[in-house]
């Protein structure tokens, strides 16, 4: 049996887009892919609007077994999402990246969480049809 690949979601705090994708990619493709998330900085928390949402609208609890995190903390990974933080990731040894250029709903109203939400999921179908598609020596 091959290796699932390890993926990790990266933004600058880690603290709401990458662990959004992290959660939810834990709850729907978890048998694709291992799911990771990390920040080049951390916030004490994850953003409670974030947790919040996820709980009222897939009863998913991301402070159970999720906190922010350091790309240092990340395992070896195979593939990198930045989440779209207008900031150069550092090196990050990787079969393959992306960037999936979403805005930080920080501090906005609940429309805009759920929107980012929506093109998270979308974003994850899309990977892990890929990934389910491909060898993960001929990813792209």
């Amino acid at each position: 049996m091959t290796r699932k690949p390890k993926v990790a979601f990266v933004c600058v705090h880690n603290s709401c887009r990458s662990q959004m994708a992290e959660a939810l990619a834990k709850k729907d493709y978890s048998s694709i892919f291992d799911a990771y998330s990390a920040g080049t900085e951390t916030k004490p928390q994850i953003n409670q609007d974030a947790v919040r949402i996820m709980k009222e609208q897939f009863d998913l609890d991301m402070e159970k077994e999720q906190y922010p995190k350091l790309i240092s903390d990340l395992p070896a990974i195979d593939i990198l999402i930045t989440m779209g933080c207008n900031v150069h990731c550092p090196n990050l040894p990787c079969r393959f990246r992306e960037d999936w250029g979403l805005e930080d709903p920080s501090g906005q109203d609940d429309e805009t969480f759920l929107s980012v939400i929506y093109h998270i999921q979308h974003r994850l179908q899309y990977l892990s049809d890929r990934i389910a598609t491909n060898s993960q020596d001929d990813f792209s």
